[in-house]
């Protein structure tokens, strides 16, 4: 097993600071580790990305949000040296963007339609599909939630000209970060924070903190009697589950990530996550 973290863009040789205590974990438990340049896996370099690596290994990475092509090509590139990472591209794809888990997750989650690309006649179709009321905005791979009021809360998707004011300022704010369309989600009310669940293989094996809260751990574990089959029946071998508590008093799905770009709480030791990860 095989740990690959970013480098230091000032140290290249170095875990880049914010994942060096799991890089450090990870060879305290013996688990070799390997930096790769996150900056050319981003720009699509992925061959230039790599540094020197064990052969015909199996990896983890842990690192930065990739573009679910520039993973692919990162795969790629890792597999002409005999490295295979435990997360295939088509594995991550599913996790990281909204329409590869919601099907099998909507009867936890707030409902949810979504567009391919931006244009408004698209943005129109889906918001008439989920229908008048609330609505959260994003795309398939992330929200604009700290620019709630201008970029994600849509107050009523009946009046098509605020909704798309709203649509028109998130696609500013991601610029090329964009990825795949519009996703508009049924606004929910909430009681507690976020909680983020880590799973292997199907099994929750971490229950803390959501990294935007590391200092309000849940005051109680949700209750995954009804999520935990439908994320083990995903088939994906590490992910996390964002939930939260709606105001009805039913744990609601609010994210699912691939587990090795999602963000480590800093309240939460490596330890933690790393031994049954890497086990």
């Amino acid at each position: 097993m095989l740990l690959l973290v970013p480098a230091d863009p000032l140290r290249p040789r170095r875990p880049e600071p914010h994942f060096a205590p799991e890089a450090t974990t990870a060879r305290e438990a013996g688990v070799p580790v390997a930096v790769v340049d996150h900056d050319a896996l981003a720009r699509g370099d992925a061959d230039a990305a790599l540094r020197q690596l064990p052969e015909e290994t199996e990896a983890v990475y842990r690192g930065w949000m990739l573009r679910s092509e520039r993973y692919a090509a990162f795969a790629d590139a890792l597999a002409a040296r005999g490295v295979t990472l435990r997360t295939g591209a088509e594995q991550y794809r599913r996790a990281h963007e909204l329409p590869g888990w919601y099907p099998e997750l909507r009867s936890v989650t707030p409902a949810a339609t979504w567009t391919v690309g931006d244009g408004r006649d698209a943005f129109d179709r889906a918001r008439a599909t989920l229908g008048d009321g609330p609505a959260v905005l994003r795309d398939y791979c992330k929200s604009m939630k700290h620019h709630w009021d201008e970029a994600a809360f849509i107050p009523d998707l009946a009046d098509p000209e605020a909704a798309w004011a709203v649509a028109r300022r998130f696609r500013q704010l991601r610029e090329d970060d964009f990825v795949g369309g519009f996703v508009l989600r049924r606004f929910e009310r909430f009681t507690s924070a976020e909680v983020r669940t880590w799973w292997r293989d199907g099994r929750c094996v971490l229950v803390g903190p959501h990294p935007d809260t590391p200092d309000r751990p849940p005051a109680v574990d949700p209750d995954l009697t009804a999520v935990a089959p439908l994320v083990a029946g995903l088939g994906l071998p590490f992910v996390t589950v964002d939930l939260a508590l709606r105001d009805d008093g039913e744990w609601r799905v609010i994210e699912l990530g691939d587990g090795q770009v999602s963000d480590r709480p800093s309240t939460v030791d490596p330890a933690r996550l790393l031994t049954p990860l890497l086990a």
